[in-house]
Order: C-alpha cells, then structure tokens, then sequence
C-alpha cells in the first residue's frame, strides 16, 4: 500500500476541536513524516446556535454535517470530532473509521466558590448543555436549580466567572486537553453522573469509499476504547438516543470482560431508569442492546414516549 502525500483534516473552530485536530495531525505526521498534514477549520451551524438549547434546534448534527460536505466534496479526507457529538445513525456515505484513546471519561463541577455539588446551598443556581447531566444533578440535589449553559468551553467558564452561574458541570476530558484541569473542583463519579455515550473519546469520520484512508488510519485505533464506546453507542442506538433524550451509557473493560452501566431519566430527574450488563468484550454491541432492552422494560419505553410526545414539531 502506498503511504499518504497530503492529508486534510476538517475540523470545527472552537479551541477544543483545534486541539482534538492537532492531536490526530501530529500522531499522523509522526506515522508518514513525509506527509503534509493540514487542517481546514469550518464553523458549523452547532457553533453559531448559542441562544437556544442543542435539544430545541436539530441535535448533535449541527456540529457534524458542514465537516461532511467537505469530506464530500474532497476538500478533506477526514474529519475529527469528540465521539458523543457523532451521531449513532451514521448515515452512508459516511463511516466512522477510527476511535482513539479515551481520555476522562468523567464530568468535571468546576465553581470559584464551591468544592462539590453536595456543597452547594438551596436555590444555588448550576450550568449545564447536557439533559443527561441535568436529570442526574436533580435527582440528586433537587434543591438545586440546573440552567442550560451554550457556548464553547472559554464562553461556559465566561458565564461563571462573570456570575452568571454558582457552579457548572462539563466534560473532564475538554478541560484537561485544553490545560485548564486547575479549574476542576471536583470530579464526579461516574456512579453519580453516569457519562454519556462516547464521551472523552475522539472518533475520525470518513467517506465509506476510501479504503486507502481506512488502512492508514488503522494504527491510530484504540481496541479497548472501540468496543467500549460500541457498547454505549448500541444503547442509544436503540432507544433512539437523541438530545432530547436524557440518556447515559459508560463501558469498561477488566480482562476479557465488558460491563456496562446505562440509564434513561426524564428531564426533571423524578424518573430514572438503570440498566448493568457485562460480557465478552467481543459481544460489545450485543451487550449495549441487551442493556436498551432492559431499559425500555424497566420504564425507558414510558419516558420515551412522553419525551416524544412533547417535542416541538
């Protein structure tokens, strides 16, 4: 197989997607040092969406679908995203080609005046983008008062600092990679804010026609974290797994063997939903639908339908 020449990486423009981009180019430049790696930046419609909630406007594909048109039309040959803003119904022509090593897995509560969420007083107010973090955080805390928070990771900590939050909750990963671990207060455990579907993970998409990329990219796959997030993207695969949905699913790996922790809440936090299954790590997809399964038995279906049935049309 002949080696790559020129490799365009689409990529969104936040500070966090340049960064996940420069990762992937620097681990391809040192694969084919005779390479030219370049990175074309794109604003997405995701970006440009600040007012309103991910889950009002159309969903994870708004980040993804202006970096496909340039896979499309070959002005890139792949684009990099973090895996939870990839959708599970990846349509073709396109294919998700490669998951690297996962960074923290974990959400991060990061406050100037507070060391936890258990430290925070009635009526405190907490910043979050996610329905799966805000149905857990009310379970939890229902005291509380959870506000949607919109924007890249410099506008969110803006947000705080200004005042406008007592406290927020985001992905560990993001912070760390962009060397603002100091600001973590304190890391939640993922028995208390299960993780959502791929998060921490960096997945590399690709037209479904470029066998040439697919081998080239293969010594960048992480095996462990593949099957994990398999597992995961099962489950919200099956139950339609949306913005809209308040859906968690987190796998890991001890030996050969894959367990698997999933939930389904209602927005408010009054309802939720687990599920557990462990096996082969070989059987990762089939673990993820066993653990839908259970949800959708256990209540999942009931808050499904609701959700469904107040979405905006």
């Amino acid at each position: 197989m002949s080696l790559p020449q020129r490799l365009v990486i689409a990529t969104r423009a936040s500070r966090l997607a340049l960064w996940q981009a420069e990762h992937v180019r620097d681990q391809l430049r040192t694969l084919y040092p005779a390479c030219a790696v370049e990175l074309l930046t794109l604003t997405t419609r995701g970006d440009q969406i600040l007012d309103r909630t991910l889950s009002k406007v159309g969903g994870k594909g708004l980040f993804v679908k202006e970096l496909e048109n340039a896979l499309l039309d070959g002005r890139a040959d792949l684009a990099v995203h973090s895996l939870k803003d990839v959708p599970v119904d990846l349509q073709a022509p396109f294919e998700l080609c490669a998951v690297l090593d996962r960074a923290d897995p974990r959400d991060a509560f990061v406050s100037n005046r507070y060391a936890s969420l258990a430290d925070l007083p009635a009526g405190a107010v907490v910043g979050t983008s996610s329905l799966r973090r805000e149905s857990q955080i009310r379970a939890r805390f229902p005291a509380l008062v959870v506000k949607p928070l919109r924007g890249n990771l410099d506008t969110r900590l803006g947000k705080l600092d200004k005042g406008d939050y007592a406290a927020i909750v985001l992905a560990a990963a993001g912070l760390e990679r962009l060397g603002m671990g100091e600001r973590i207060r304190s890391l939640l455990d993922p028995a208390d804010s299960l993780p959502a579907a791929g998060q921490g993970a960096l997945g590399i998409e690709i037209r479904d026609d470029r066998d040439d990329m697919r081998a080239w990219l293969a010594p960048l796959v992480s095996a462990d974290t593949t099957a994990c997030v398999l597992a995961e993207r099962a489950v919200s695969r099956k139950l339609g797994g949306s913005c809209q949905v308040p859906l968690a699913a987190f796998a890991q790996i001890a030996g050969d063997t894959l367990s698997l922790r999933a939930l389904v809440a209602s927005p408010d936090g009054t309802r939720i939903v687990h599920a557990t299954h462990t096996g082969p790590v070989d059987q990762a997809e089939a673990i993820g639908e066993a653990a839908a399964s259970e949800l959708l038995d256990a209540g999942a279906a009931a808050i499904l339908r609701e959700l469904l049935h107040n979405e905006p049309h």
